[in-house]
């Protein structure tokens, strides 16, 4: 009965610690977070076309409230947040004009860039309208961008975020494969395309990884999160091709934001 009463006392003992060690960790996570400055920049991947409820204020920035980087500042309450992807960003456009409110107070820096220097917006209208030849050939010329001149033009932007914030932690995030092969899609591309094209985002993510790697930044992949949310998956976190809103094509929806990329961000900020 003693003994009874002393492992009763123990364990209450030992559940009390455990649980205000919890509640510390989870307030000092909150206050961390509260005391963070966030600058969300890149491109339509990280503006939130395809998510809807875009903010009127952004013009064809096309900056969503169900983008990634709202939701996190949503819930983490930080400092400050600044948000300055835009629709069809480029590189240059990323140094051009979003890294106004980098500074030395800048913590934490997401972006994701890349795809619209390789053609992304080409190869995809390529493959739905020209033939699989086309789409092949389109897709080897993206690729051959990526090893001669895509590494360069990372590097200009990953320079400059560490010049004008040289304390933040930056997360690079990178692009989901579209489709799932073997899929319920019965009519469209080629099966053989859709795996090119797959192939074609895996190597873009490698170089990226790998220049975000060499300035010191931490690469987000968000292929698995979406894994078994591709295009021609049946629960899809990507719009097909959307003749009535061709710019949200192949774009994440809300729940590919909240359940693609927000997790990788929280995973790696």
């Amino acid at each position: 009965m003693k003994m009874s009463r002393l492992v009763a006392f123990s364990s209450s003992l030992l559940l009390g610690t455990v649980l205000a060690l919890t509640g510390a960790s989870v307030a000092q996570a909150q206050e961390s977070a509260q005391s963070v400055d966030y600058v969300a920049l890149g491109d339509s991947y990280s503006s939130g076309v395809g998510a809807g409820a875009y903010d009127s204020a952004s013009g064809d920035c096309k900056r969503s409230t169900r983008a990634y980087p709202a939701l996190w500042k949503a819930a983490n309450n930080p400092a400050s947040f600044a948000f300055t992807a835009c629709s069809g960003a480029r590189t240059g456009d990323v140094t051009a004009g979003q890294l106004g409110p980098l500074s030395s107070a800048t913590d934490l820096v997401s972006i994701s860039i890349g795809g619209n220097d390789a053609g992304f917006a080409d190869v995809m209208t390529t493959c739905v309208l020209q033939s699989e030849a086309t789409c092949l050939s389109r897709i080897a010329t993206a690729r051959a961008y990526v090893d001669s001149t895509l590494p360069g033009k990372l590097d200009s932007v990953y320079a400059a975020i560490s010049a004008k914030a040289p304390s933040a932690h930056v997360v690079v995030l990178g692009y989901p494969r579209f489709y799932k092969l073997g899929g319920s899609c019965i009519a469209g591309l080629s099966e053989k395309e859709r795996s090119a094209i797959n192939g074609a985002a895996d190597y873009l993510n490698a170089a990226t990884a790998k220049r975000a790697a060499d300035h010191g930044f931490t690469f987000g992949d968000v292929a698995p999160t979406f894994t078994g949310h591709e295009i021609c998956s049946g629960s899809a976190w990507l719009h097909s091709v959307n003749w009535l809103n061709i710019g949200e094509s192949y774009h994440p929806t809300a729940a590919g934001q909240s359940g693609g990329y927000l997790p990788v961000l929280n995973s790696k900020a």
